[in-house]
């Protein structure tokens, strides 16, 4: 019988974890954005996979002109501080859905989950 109650992924928290991200990612429909404020040479050098490169002098400018703000946002930083401090400024420009992730790519790479990279290593023989 069904009962008319639909499963839905965890709710959206202040600050997380990559646990917490990755969790969602894997529910299928994630209805996310990973935003990567971090300097785009870093970005392309490394990133969680799906991220955008969104430096943070830029954030507000162009999210707002691109990311409704009741989009869920995942946002990272070189340090915890620049993610808060990317946070606070979604935030204060209407954004209601804004998760600071904890650790930024270098927790994500420490699990051992997926990253992306745009720069080439060449390889050595």
């Amino acid at each position: 019988m069904f009962l008319g109650i639909i499963p839905s992924p965890p709710p959206l928290k202040a600050q997380s974890l990559v646990y917490d991200l990755k969790a969602r990612l894997d529910w299928g429909d994630p209805a996310l954005t990973i935003i990567d404020v971090r300097d785009r040479t870093e970005f392309h050098f490394s990133h969680i996979l799906g991220a955008i490169s969104l430096p943070l002098n830029e954030l507000v400018d162009r999210t707002l002109s691109s990311l409704e703000t009741t989009r869920d946002i995942y946002v990272y930083g070189d340090t915890d501080e620049e993610t808060a401090e990317a946070a606070a400024k979604l935030r204060a420009a209407g954004y209601q859905y804004v998760s600071e992730l904890r650790g930024g790519v270098a927790a994500w790479k420490a699990v051992d989950y997926p990253v992306e990279s745009i720069i080439q290593i060449p390889e050595s023989y």
